[in-house]
């Protein structure tokens, strides 16, 4: 018997020890029921929905960015650009160096002028006459729409640095942006900052990186026509003539009078520059095949091979003068070339 009552009596002194453990130790609370902060009162909620409708970022951050600003809609919208902007920066430093194999062009023409621009950009998982460029690694981004506003902002950009440059034409002007010449420039009379400024918002709010590359501008006075064309086109959501696609082109043609059907006219040979990729001009002598076969107008005419694009051109009554073709995803050797 003093053997089970010396059992019994271990049991019942363990037992009491646990007990007043966990008496003496909090209880571990399962993480769902950790208290996340105040509960938003219907007008918090409403200024949460307005601040999302006008910015597209995430509830998350809308709610942060009232916390962090006391409710002020207007000092909210600003700090969740300037967060944006110091994500993406960041998010670039990282990623700098990546290729590139898909993007938009996008053809924005008025007028007398118009430019060409490039933006390459790199896919980053976190666990959107002027042609702007934009690359991306992944198609889906590329339809995405702050994607494509950004290269709509970028080809307004340029249009009004080209368009600011005043100077008296007596014939065409041509000229080139490099990369940091782009960034640099003043993103638009109605938006703040550079171009580079909104390059670094677009990468906060896509989680993608990207760089603005290069850019062309075209301007002509009377007498002369730019020919636009981009394949694959669909128009932007939001610029009436701004054009999204893959491919490209700008074709200058001088004309001694003023022709009815130089808009379709323009679009063909722009068919022919992005279908045939010539590398220069050439003359009405040259004769087709051999060396001959990359300059534009002794190619055989793409929409009709039995010609040749000066046989095509010539009764028109215009002369092909220069063009601008740009390609998504063209090589680097190609753009030096250029």
């Amino acid at each position: 018997m003093s053997l089970l009552l010396s059992l019994r009596l271990c049991v019942v002194a363990r037992t009491e020890s646990r007990l007043a453990g966990s008496l003496l130790l909090p209880s571990p609370q399962p993480w769902h029921k950790f208290h996340a902060g105040p509960q938003l009162s219907s007008s918090s909620k409403e200024l949460l929905m307005k601040l999302r409708r006008r910015t597209g970022f995430s509830f998350v951050n809308c709610k942060k960015a009232l916390e962090t600003c006391d409710g002020d809609l207007k000092q909210a919208e600003i700090w969740l650009h300037k967060q944006a902007q110091k994500e993406g920066w960041s998010k670039a430093a990282k990623l700098h160096g990546r290729k590139t194999k898909e993007g938009l062009i996008g053809l924005l023409q008025e007028e007398n002028t118009a430019v060409l621009v490039e933006v390459n950009c790199w896919e980053f998982h976190i666990p959107g006459t002027a042609v702007s460029w934009v690359n991306c690694e992944t198609d889906f981004v590329s339809r995405n729409l702050k994607f494509q506003q950004l290269v709509q902002q970028v080809a307004l950009g340029t249009m009004l640095h080209c368009q600011s440059i005043k100077d008296q034409l007596s014939t065409y002007s041509k000229g080139f942006l490099n990369s940091s010449e782009l960034s640099g420039l003043p993103a638009g009379p109605d938006r703040e900052g550079c171009l580079k400024d909104h390059l670094a918002l677009a990468i906060g709010k896509l989680g993608e990186n990207m760089t603005l590359k290069r850019a062309a501008w075209v301007k002509v006075p009377s007498g002369f026509y730019i020919g636009s064309y981009v394949h694959g086109a669909m128009h932007s959501p939001s610029l009436h003539n701004l054009v999204l696609g893959k491919y490209g082109a700008l074709v200058i043609c001088e004309t001694s009078e003023q022709q009815v059907n130089l808009q379709d006219l323009g679009r063909r040979l722009g068919q022919h520059v992005v279908g045939m990729a010539p590398l220069s001009v050439g003359s009405l002598d040259d004769e087709p095949g051999g060396e001959a076969e990359t300059k534009m107008l002794a190619q055989p005419y793409l929409l009709d091979p039995s010609i040749t694009l000066g046989q095509y051109v010539q009764p028109q009554g215009v002369s092909v003068v220069d063009f601008v073709r740009f390609e998504c995803g063209e090589s680097e050797e190609a753009v030096e070339a250029e």
